[in-house]
């Protein structure tokens, strides 16, 4: 039963979980794997199907429990989830015997082909300054219209004042 509480305390506050099986993949790489994965903070932890199921019952992550068969491993983030999709995708390319099986981002079931794409997403930083950026670009027009027409305006304005005071300026007298 400790084993059963220690998991549900390393599940609790996790982000992005995803399972992988990891058949086919040596001691060292398994190491290999794990030492990069904790390099993002990320822990990566091989379990027995019926504790990780036990742990899961009745929270949340429950919708996973249809996932635990055959040789698991789960990582889990707390995290930024694009780190963990980005670590799997990238260590996947040299071990292809590392097959994500399913994830759970931020509550949603995630495929591994949706786990690639959000491997190829910028961080979150860079999404939030891309959307600032957009939610920005129609301020920005609309001040630089008023601006502009300002400006005009300005012109206008200066213009009708210059033609005023030449109306206004004393004659030269004749030349004799």
């Amino acid at each position: 039963m400790d084993t059963v509480a220690e998991l549900q305390k390393k599940l609790a506050g996790s982000k992005a979980i995803i399972l992988t099986d990891f058949r086919g993949l040596k001691v060292e790489q398994m190491t290999a794997l794990r030492q990069r994965l904790r390099q993002d903070k990320i822990a990566y932890q091989v379990v027995k199907n019926t504790l990780m199921k036990r742990a899961i019952e009745g929270s949340p992550l429950e919708k996973l429990k249809d996932y635990f068969q055959g040789p698991t491993a789960v990582a889990i983030s707390y995290g930024e989830p694009i780190a963990l999709a980005k670590a799997l995708t990238e260590f996947q390319k040299t071990l292809p015997n590392l097959e994500v099986k399913v994830g759970l981002i931020e509550g949603s079931l995630t495929s591994p082909p949706e786990i690639k794409s959000l491997a190829t997403m910028p961080p979150r930083e860079i999404l939030l300054a891309q959307l600032l950026g957009t939610l920005q670009a129609p301020a920005r027009r609309m001040v630089g219209g008023i601006l502009g027409a300002l400006q005009q305006f300005l012109f206008v304005l200066q213009a009708r004042i210059d033609q005023m005071a030449e109306k206004e300026a004393p004659e030269p007298p004749p030349e004799s």
